[in-house]
């Protein structure tokens, strides 16, 4: 795999995401989405929106202090020294190239989305406990892969710049296939325009009404799991099992293949601008 092949990997991803139509459905539930939010005041919606983005600000500080975390940083490392034995710091990844990068992230990719189907297959137990904690544990796992992602390309998630970069990935990686070009280019636009490599100046919301959607879609999710969990084979709700696997399993490998077509093109334009 050479770089003109990853390039041309994130080009027909970008022309799939262009040429996408949005069904009936999806454009009827934008409407509803979209006509629902307008009538709630904006004092409520501002207030809402916040207290989700501080969660995920305290969701960023449990990850980046827990031994998990930590253990997946030096693996990274490790890696990497063997690629280029002066590999120190998370920033002396950068010095790999991006067919390096791609195979040590591939890795985290692959137990990322082994811990989601694991954990979706736990949930689809059917258990009110599982249940509730179930979108939060997406959350954190989701948003976990997406800085590890991250930190392989050479991006240390501990500065407040790559803190918020990272948040506006998980954002747009969330969000449904016909929105997710244009919160690409948003992307795009905001790492080229950077003049502070530690600093954010841009926006620091990251959540509004359209990331709602992929939340709604996990309610169906434990909505389908009650309907099914009695039916049992040798004791166990196997289709409530599999429902919850590959639904969690689908969420995890979208939003892992955005972060890497992202951070793929971001090494590559580094790269570029020497």
């Amino acid at each position: 795999m050479t770089k003109k092949s990853v390039m041309k990997g994130i080009e027909r991803w970008q022309e799939h995401h262009s040429s996408y139509q949005a069904n009936d459905f999806e454009v009827l539930y934008d409407h509803w989405i979209r006509d629902s939010f307008d009538q709630i005041n904006p004092d409520v919606k501002q207030k809402f929106f916040s207290r989700l983005d501080g969660w995920l600000f305290h969701t960023h500080a449990f990850l980046q202090g827990s031994a998990f975390q930590n253990d997946a940083r030096e693996r990274i490392l490790t890696v990497g020294r063997i690629f280029q034995s002066e590999v120190t710091y998370v920033e002396d990844m950068r010095q790999l190239d991006v067919n390096q990068l791609t195979y040590i992230a591939d890795q985290q990719v692959a137990r990322g989305r082994l811990y989601s189907f694991a954990q979706g297959g736990l949930t689809g137990t059917g258990g009110w406990l599982l249940l509730g904690v179930d979108f939060p544990l997406m959350t954190i796992l989701n948003l976990r892969a997406v800085q590890l992602i991250g930190l392989t390309f050479g991006h240390e998630m501990n500065h407040p710049y790559e803190m918020m970069i990272s948040f506006k990935v998980f954002h747009a990686a969330m969000l449904p296939k016909r929105l997710q070009l244009a919160a690409w280019d948003d992307l795009i636009e905001e790492i080229r325009n950077n003049d502070h490599p530690y600093v954010y100046e841009g926006n620091d919301q990251i959540t509004d009404e359209t990331w709602l959607e992929q939340p709604l879609k996990q309610s169906f999710k434990s909505l389908f799991i009650l309907m099914f969990r009695r039916k049992l084979f040798q004791g166990i709700p196997l289709v409530s099992v599999a429902i919850g696997a590959y639904s969690n399993y689908q969420l995890t490998k979208q939003m892992t293949e955005f972060a890497m077509k992202f951070y793929q093109y971001r090494h590559l334009m580094m790269e570029q601008e020497g």
